[in-house]
């Protein structure tokens, strides 16, 4: 259960490598200590060997009888040393303390400096009465000074001096020992102190990096239950968290606003298909209610008719929008020209521009661009049918194309009363109208626009609008070239 907490698992982790810190620094400091120690040791222990070396005096060496010397005038052969005993070579030498080297050894303390000295036929020469009784001398060494050794609690130090003599000299640690296991113990109560230390920092600072996510997780679970306008509240906006809950924030508007435009877009479909129901029952349980002649029937299924029209109307519109928001509508991309298709939805728009007196003004240049000639075909003609509806009787309509840079523009632009800022941002939504002079059409679904835009979307493109109320509305599409 600890293990599937970030907390837990960041305390863990910042708990294991801070013991290894402190355990490392604390093995390291006591190492430099016992060291420093041994070296202080083995100096002085060093120093008390070069004074016993500086003991040894040559023995005078026995009389010799003037019957066992060689007659001079014989010659005196020549001696090879190695065939001569060590004695002959090198005369033994005796070992004489002095002062100076008593004052070094003080065979009173049983934990002070110590020597034994062994002479080379193995012989003990010397041994200070607080030497220990089990310090014995190897009896195979090399010529020279020896690595200092510890044995148990003492430390010495062996030097072969020539031609041939011992010397062994130690001294007890025990106090130097004590020292160290105090000093081993305050360092393991010093990290034991930083390391709990260390530890309540690192829960607070592991809780404090946590509690942005804990906040996030309780936004978004509160979100989940329907609560949509919930936001995370970061104090630190500039840290990965507070860029995350930025993020997540704008996810969660756009959210809001996607649910609150589909039950605008559930209650303005639901309000656009009651209206044409409402009709047919109307006229339908009129006409059931007496009897009546022919022409009335007529008139009956007339407008009921015309009420299936507009249900079947907006249901395709419904279904259309459904299919380009799934992605499911194909569009095919071909090198299409905008003036073209431009041409083609004028000279269909034509005849009903001309009822109201409304003119249209062409200026075609060649837009070549990447896509589907017959969903294009639609938004130029929906585009015009708005302008030819919205517009005064007598005005004008202009549409033109154009090339900038890598885009092909088509602008469609009418003399009508123009749209109010405030609705301009909301033209491109479902079922959305902007004023009475819009709402006022009949057979209308209010898709049409949304359903533009959709398919522009598709394409990559864009669609805007601009717009000044009394002078007229201008709808311009952007199309990439490839």
């Amino acid at each position: 259960m600890f293990f599937n907490s970030i907390r837990w698992r960041l305390q863990l982790w910042y708990g294991v490598i801070l013991f290894l810190v402190l355990a490392g620094f604390g093995f390291t400091a006591y190492q430099l200590e016992s060291g420093r120690q041994l070296r202080r040791i083995d100096g002085e222990l060093q120093r008390r060997v070069n004074s016993l070396a500086e003991s040894f005096r040559p023995a005078r060496p026995p009389k010799r009888d003037d019957r066992e010397r060689p007659p001079i005038s014989e010659p005196r052969p020549e001696r090879d040393f190695p065939d001569e005993p060590p004695e002959r070579i090198h005369p033994p030498r005796l070992f004489h303390p002095g002062p100076r080297q008593a004052a070094l050894f003080d065979e009173t303390d049983t934990n002070g400096f110590y020597f034994v000295i062994r002479s080379r036929d193995g012989k003990e020469l010397a041994r200070s009465t607080n030497a220990p009784a089990m310090t014995r001398i190897p009896h195979r060494m090399r010529m020279g000074p020896q690595p200092p050794r510890t044995r148990g609690i003492y430390r010495e130090m062996i030097v072969s001096a020539p031609p041939g003599e011992i010397i062994l000299v130690g001294r007890s640690m025990q106090s130097e020992l004590a020292g160290l296991h105090r000093v081993a113990w305050r360092l393991a109560g010093v990290g034991g102190v930083i390391l709990i230390f260390g530890l309540a920092g690192g829960w607070w600072l592991a809780s404090r990096a946590i509690r942005p996510i804990e906040t996030i997780s309780e936004t978004a679970v509160k979100i989940s239950a329907g609560d949509l306008s919930r936001r995370i509240n970061v104090a630190d906006a500039e840290s990965e968290l507070g860029r995350l809950a930025a993020v997540l924030n704008s996810t969660f508007a756009r959210l809001e606003a996607a649910f609150a435009q589909q039950q605008q877009f559930t209650s303005d479909a639901a309000h656009e298909l009651r209206t044409p129901i409402s009709v047919m029952l109307t006229q339908t349980q009129s006409a059931l209610n007496r009897e009546r002649g022919a022409a009335e029937y007529r008139e009956t299924i007339e407008a009921c008719e015309r009420s299936a029209q507009r249900m079947r109307r907006l249901i395709e519109s419904l279904l259309e929008l459904a299919r380009l928001d799934a992605g499911q509508e194909t569009m095919r991309r071909t090198a299409v020209d905008l003036a073209r298709i431009g041409t083609d939805c004028v000279e269909a728009i034509r005849p009903m521009a001309s009822g109201r007196g409304i003119s249209i003004q062409t200026e075609f240049a060649a837009a070549e661009c990447l896509g589907d000639a017959e969903r294009l075909g639609q938004v130029i003609t929906n585009l015009l049918a708005n302008a030819v509806h919205y517009n005064k009787d007598g005005g004008e309509i202009k549409i033109a194309t154009r090339r900038e840079n890598e885009f092909a523009v088509m602008s469609v632009s009418d003399t009508g009363n123009g749209i109010a800022p405030e609705h301009l941002p909301r033209v491109f939504e479902r079922f959305y109208r902007a004023d009475a002079a819009r709402t006022s059409s009949q057979g209308r679904t209010g898709l049409g626009l949304a359903i533009s835009k959709a398919i522009m979307d598709a394409h990559g493109g864009s669609i805007e609008v601009s717009s000044r109320v009394g002078e007229g509305t201008t709808f311009t599409v952007r199309l990439p070239v490839s």
